[in-house]
């Protein structure tokens, strides 16, 4: 699944022993550039939901292509682009293990300061299973967290989770120019997903929830009957709302 116009856009969920992709799910960076062709590829999906964690000005700047789709914005702003900014204006010289540690910083935010977002997340998902992709601007911070926690939630293995996670670095292609003005080490670490990204995340959960079992109860509202019907709505064999 491949298009020039979104090179991010897959299925969630990876092929590893008897598992199988979840159904009607997609991951993407921002639909906002499809040119005609890959908008008619993805419609033949089936797709009829977005969900777009953009923040405010990201979304108005390049709003969804698609037509024909019911898009809920679940705004989470990109705060490292303006922290990057900030230390650029004052003339600090970002390097790589810079970057790397304002990413894991802005991981740990998502916890601390976006767990209602990604709690609207998972209500969206359990209102109905029709086919849906969800997105963010590169499709690898915002996205990349929310789909670790939705493979989590549904029961797959760490090694699973990082496999889908780390599968950006082989879709995005680093920017000749880096309009922030960076130098390219630190482009690379920024234009990238790096396993320490996420445990940064996951380590937050622990910190704030004392396990990644109380985040799903007291974080995002995910029991054992919600995580269930997850399974049951986005599970192989599972037929989308109105399929026949």
């Amino acid at each position: 699944m491949r298009f020039a116009s979104s090179s991010n856009f897959r299925q969630v969920g990876v092929r590893q022993g008897e598992r199988t992709p979840l159904r009607h799910l997609y991951r993407s960076d921002h639909l906002g550039a499809l040119d005609e062709a890959d908008a008619q590829r993805i419609r033949a999906l089936g797709i009829t939901r977005v969900l777009d964690f953009r923040g405010v000005e990201e979304r108005s700047a390049a709003m969804c292509r698609l037509r024909e789709v019911t898009v809920h914005s679940l705004p989470i702003e990109p705060t490292i682009v303006q922290r990057l900014n900030e230390l650029i204006a004052s003339g600090h010289r970002l390097t790589g293990p810079d970057v790397t540690a304002h990413m894991q910083d802005t991981y740990r935010g998502f916890v601390r300061h976006n767990t209602q977002r990604f709690a609207e997340f998972f209500a969206h998902l359990m209102a109905s299973n029709e086919p849906t992709v969800f997105h963010c601007t590169a499709g690898k911070d915002r996205t990349g967290f929310a789909a670790a926690l939705l493979l989590k939630a549904v029961g797959a293995t760490d090694e699973e989770v990082m496999h889908d996670y780390l599968l950006t670095n082989e879709r995005l292609q680093l920017p000749e120019v880096s309009r922030l003005g960076l130098p390219r080490e630190a482009m690379e670490v920024l234009w990238r997903v790096q396993p320490a990204f996420l445990h940064a995340a996951f380590e937050e959960v622990d910190a704030s929830y004392g396990s990644l079992e109380g985040y799903f109860r007291e974080g995002l509202g995910l029991r054992e009957r919600e995580r269930e019907l997850l399974r049951h709505l986005y599970g192989e064999g599972s037929r989308p709302a109105g399929g026949s």
